[in-house]
């Protein structure tokens, strides 16, 4: 065993080994991952045109490579550690670069796992979160932009929601509940995504020329492995090989489906025919609507928040779109940003002490004042992002570009030479 550091950080404690526990979670940052690479960069990349394939998951394999950097090098002090002069609002930059991580320390919040484990789960949380608000945007910014956007995005909204509410901030210790990233995942990318799109503008041709996406394949097998990693998204947000985790992965797989009958049955009567890009976003809107429940609920409770999931999403992604005509490209804010708000509410209604002691001070009301603090920081601190790259990247490739695609345009390949 490595010998402790002589005096450990203010977020740290001695590592008291659970040998289960860590082979689980370190199975489960490995199907979080899934869920960005390639379960995201292709259930994307099948909804968009044949000529901005290759650009969209470009976006998705960024996200992944500047967030574990900047996670290295202060998004993980920043979001998980304390000492820092606003410490209900950001921790300090104690633990920037690792600084004083061993083998031998472990995150008070999981003192049976090794930290650097911690840091590795907690990372694709990170990663992932940024990479779906491109959803919103996708066909028409610049890579440039969708750097920066990602870069700044991180540090200035993510890593301080994160601290709010998991890592030691005021939300937590209001008592908000978000199991596993409903609020501090979901929310803040949907709502970020909304802003976006409203920012950008819609794609050339949105509302006339046929946007449709160009394989369903493609994104069913997105959709399948989102399915797979959101076993370790929730299951593994337990933090142990334990019951929680098999309860929050079972309400899981019961919501998933759940939702996509709800969400195929209001397309059914909308559109007179169920199709599978339905089926497909109803089970990801029962994941999203299931996730800061996961192990909270009992299986009843989770049967209800995918049921009215499905419909919730199909309202935000279809009727709320077509009323106020902006173009979020691939729903971010209709899947995620509502499928979110309606799973942290009905948290609040839902959760029980006999699933998980944490469920007995559950409260609607600190539901929706957390949610409606993510909200505003997310929004606010989107927008203002979104300024920085509007007049130092630009955030709009030219018109001619987005004619052509931003395969060639943005990256010099196309799909198919």
């Amino acid at each position: 065993m490595t010998p402790l550091p002589a005096a450990l950080l203010s977020h740290q404690a001695p590592l008291d080994l659970n040998e289960a526990s860590t082979a689980w979670i370190l199975t489960s940052t490995a199907l979080v991952l899934l869920m960005t690479l390639p379960g995201l960069a292709l259930f994307y990349g099948g909804m968009v045109r044949r000529k901005n394939v290759i650009a969209t998951i470009a976006q998705a394999v960024a996200a992944f490579a500047i967030v574990t950097v900047l996670w290295f090098v202060v998004g993980y002090s920043l979001a998980f550690g304390s000492g820092g002069v606003a410490d209900s609002v950001v921790g300090g930059l104690e633990a920037a670069f690792l600084n004083g991580v061993t083998p031998a320390t472990a995150h008070r919040l999981a003192p049976g796992l090794p930290e650097f484990l911690w840091i590795a789960y907690q990372l694709t949380f990170a990663v992932i979160t940024p990479a779906l608000i491109a959803g919103a945007f996708a066909e028409r910014v610049k890579f440039p932009a969708a750097v920066l956007f990602v870069c700044l995005w991180h540090l200035l909204v993510y890593v301080p929601i994160c601290h709010q509410v998991w890592g030691g901030g005021w939300m937590g210790s209001l008592g908000v509940l978000d199991f596993a990233g409903g609020a501090v995942v979901h929310v803040s990318a949907g709502v970020a995504g909304l802003v976006a799109a409203l920012v950008i503008g819609p794609r050339h041709g949105f509302g006339r020329d046929n946007l449709a996406p160009h394989n369903l394949a493609l994104t069913a097998i997105g959709a399948g492995l989102l399915l797979v990693g959101w076993l370790g998204f929730n299951a593994g947000s337990a933090w142990a090989a334990d019951g929680i985790a098999a309860v929050a992965a079972f309400n899981t797989l019961l919501a998933a489906a759940a939702a996509a009958i709800g969400w195929t049955v209001v397309e059914w009567i909308d559109h007179r025919r169920p199709t599978l890009l339905g089926l497909l976003s109803g089970l990801v809107a029962g994941l999203v609507g299931i996730t800061p429940a996961a192990g909270l609920v009992d299986a009843r409770g989770a049967f209800v928040i995918g049921l009215l999931s499905g419909p919730a999403c199909y309202a935000g992604a279809v009727w709320l779109k077509r009323a106020l005509k902006y173009d979020d490209s691939l729903d971010a804010f209709g899947l995620h940003g509502v499928g979110g708000i309606v799973g942290a509410l009905l948290t609040g209604v839902f959760a029980t002490a006999a699933i998980n002691p944490a469920g007995a001070n559950a409260s609607l009301v600190r539901q929706a004042v957390g949610l409606a603090a993510v909200v505003a920081w997310s929004g606010v601190g989107t927008f203002l992002v979104l300024m920085i790259c509007r007049f130092t990247t630009g955030l709009r490739v030219a018109k001619e570009d987005e004619i052509e695609g931003l395969d060639y345009a943005q990256h010099g390949e196309t799909l198919h030479p």
